[in-house]
């Protein structure tokens, strides 16, 4: 007769140095009850995922504008520029928009075809995380937990219904981990060498952020692959080469296209790809001095938009800073909106990290267990410290980054302590992974302790008496499935906290640039900061425009606003933060008389991110045509936010030259028909 474990781990006690098939599985129904236990991962979690994500809108516009221009232009689609015209591209590289911009071309750009693909990503990471977990622990159950601990993560949950690029990032880097187990696990240089091209794609979809696993993956394959150390050395080369092609070929691209037949690389100062890479978008942002880009500080509105997003973060999850008032250091990841993110597991990640090794001590230097420990702990460590000494401007959901490595960890840890429970060592060590997880749980709900306090009460209760009962020794052979029972109980009650804040997650609504994790908040914003008001008037004047840009506007996130309410290419005059030095007085102008703008605009509230001033509708004449220039020098100098006063000669020109116009709360000038 079959019968059916419950606990989520296997029962096998000794995890060979290359794993064969289980013997559980061979026990319980073999590859079919695998396959099914994972397909039913996977489908749940496409299912919670998929759920009703259009409720997310455009997410953030500034991605969603260069989503939908690069489904309308190919060169747009190649360079992820942020219009159709060519003239910007967005502050990242492209690989994020290649996917969502393929995918709006084929089945027209919307919030779904924009989305889907971000939702299936996280299927995908959670198969590859339970590919690797599964090899190196010889266990199915093992497996599923890591794909499953992913999944409930907040952050992952947040932004894998989301369009900013991490999620293409961190399934590459995800990608990369995978291929380096398979590697490890015969000294393959095929898969090692997919490892580093997969690394090479996930530095296109975020340059150096992607590449924070690298140390990690190079470290495990150089101590624990099963050849002779020459060769292993040989291999990682091999591995380096094919990452250096897979990104660098987009590198030449750039370098090699002429400057003036494609868009402006966003956020560099010379319109140079590697300038971006170790500047605004590498070590400027680490060091901090990429604030307002370009390296110049922000400006009081800069200083005001951050500010306002964090209080909206502050009011729902206590203790988070704000952009620029963040705690520095190993707290960050657990503090604030950081803790609500990625901080359910991080304690029992690291406890784990510990505990692996320890047990491991002694295992030969080819021990996959050991081998994995170094990848996805290190991967944690390593990564989330970088996150927590970043000066420059950090969001919180680039926490994501370490999701599967957390996950991982974490599964590992329980694996390795299960196999060891008729020790002491492993009675305890799992006993505190269940205590660690629980109490830290507690402490997390407790900062929203309005939100169902009951839960968190529960979450301690049985997570504490679980671990009091499994340090209890259950050394006969009939308490085997009890002792499975407690450990399976503890496990599912740690994770529940996390799993909760991931369903409020996606129950919410989240857009803009500062998105976060949990319920609702009481005012009903989710990160909405840098999104453009909707204008239905100014919409109509744009979408009766034929010129090459329909307008031109301060800010990519404007630009992108417009571009999505009219379904026209809108010029972004200075980038996303207002300071790239592009377009030049000279360019504008002969763009203008070459009839390729058709509108100057300037929003009522700068970059369309929220209050601001407005227009007085009522004035006429020449002494209102007076005023409302001098409020439009003043919105385009200073209230505009990052780059104050970069571009301020083009609105003295446009405003010395042309007749405003007020369309709904945007002030407009009509640039056809101009001569010199």
């Amino acid at each position: 007769m079959v019968s059916v474990t419950t606990s989520v781990l296997d029962t096998a006690s000794v995890v060979p140095p290359h794993p064969a098939a289980p013997a559980s599985a061979r026990r319980f129904g073999g590859r079919a009850v695998e396959r099914s236990g994972l397909a039913a991962l996977l489908i749940a979690t496409a299912v919670f995922y998929l759920w009703n994500i259009t409720v997310n809108g455009m997410g953030n516009q500034f991605y969603a504008g260069a989503a939908w221009a690069g489904s309308k232009s190919w060169e747009a689609l190649l360079f992820g520029s942020l219009d159709p015209g060519n003239f910007i591209t967005v502050d990242k590289p492209p690989v994020s928009q290649w996917v969502m911009g393929l995918s709006g071309r084929i089945f027209g750009f919307s919030s779904a075809s924009m989305l889907v693909p971000q939702a299936l990503m996280a299927v995908a990471a959670v198969a590859l995380l339970y590919g690797a977990i599964r090899r190196v622990s010889n266990s199915h159950h093992t497996g599923l937990l890591a794909g499953a601990a992913l999944a409930l993560t907040p952050v992952a949950a947040l932004m894998f219904r989301f369009n900013n690029p991490d999620a293409a990032m961190v399934l590459l880097m995800m990608a990369a981990g995978y291929a380096t187990v398979r590697a490890l696990q015969r000294a393959s240089t095929l898969w090692l060498v997919l490892a580093g091209a997969t690394l090479g794609f996930a530095f296109l979809a975020k340059m150096l952020e992607g590449l924070m696993v690298l140390p990690a993956l190079g470290l495990a394959y150089l101590i624990a692959a099963p050849n002779p150390i020459r060769t292993r050395v040989v291999q990682l080369f091999g591995a380096l080469v094919a990452m250096l092609a897979a990104s660098g070929w987009y590198v030449l691209v750039t370098l090699w296209w002429p400057a003036s037949s494609r868009p402006y690389l966003a956020g560099s100062t010379d319109n140079n790809f590697m300038n971006l890479v170790l500047g605004y978008n590498g070590f400027a942002r680490v060091l901090g001095r990429n604030h307002g880009g370009g390296g110049h500080t922000p400006t009081p509105a800069t200083h005001d938009a951050a500010q306002s997003a964090a209080t909206h973060m502050t009011a729902n999850h206590p203790g988070f800073g704000g952009f620029g008032g963040q705690v520095r250091g190993v707290e960050r990841l657990f503090s604030g909106e950081f803790g609500f993110e990625i901080g359910w597991l991080l304690p029992a990640a690291l406890l784990a990290f510990v505990l692996v090794l320890v047990s491991r001590g002694r295992a030969p230097r080819t021990d996959l267990m050991r081998a994995a420990a170094i990848v996805f702990g290190g991967w944690m460590i390593i990564d989330g410290g970088v996150l927590s000494y970043m000066s420059g401007m950090v969001h919180p959901y680039y926490c994501l980054s370490i999701a599967p490595a957390v996950a991982g960890m974490f599964a590992l840890g329980v694996r390795e302590m299960w196999t060891r429970r008729e020790s002491v060592f492993g009675r305890l060590g799992a006993a505190a992974l269940l205590a660690v997880t629980g109490v830290w749980s507690f402490v997390l709900l407790q900062r929203n302790s309005g939100w169902y306090p009951e839960l968190r009460w529960a979450i301690l209760v049985v997570t504490i008496v679980a671990a009091v009962l499994f340090a209890v020794p259950w050394t006969h052979r009939a308490h085997r499935r009890l002792a499975a029972a407690v450990l399976t109980v503890g496990v599912l009650a740690g994770l529940s906290g996390a799993a909760a804040y991931s369903v409020a997650t996606v129950a919410t609504a989240h857009s803009g640039g500062g998105p976060t994790v949990g319920p609702a908040q009481a005012d009903g914003r989710g990160g909405g900061w840098g999104q453009t008001q909707a204008n239905p008037r100014l919409t109509a004047l744009l979408q009766q425009t034929d010129s090459t840009w329909a307008a031109a506007v301060d800010g990519s996130s404007s630009a992108a606003g417009l571009e999505l309410q009219s379904g026209k290419s809108v010029m972004a005059i200075g980038g996303f933060s207002g300071s790239d030095p592009t377009p030049t007085l000279a360019e504008f102008q002969a763009d203008v008389k070459a009839g390729k703008i058709g509108y100057y605009i300037v929003q009522s509230n700068g970059r369309g991110q929220g209050g601001g001033r407005t227009f007085d509708t009522t004035s006429e004449g020449t002494g209102g045509r007076t005023q409302q220039n001098a409020d439009a020098t003043q919105m385009r100098s200073g209230a505009g936010g990052f780059g104050r006063n970069q571009h301020a000669d083009i609105t003295n020109w446009v405003t010395a030259t042309f007749t405003p116009q007020q369309v709904g709360n945007a002030t407009v000038y009509d640039l056809s028909g101009y001569r010199d």
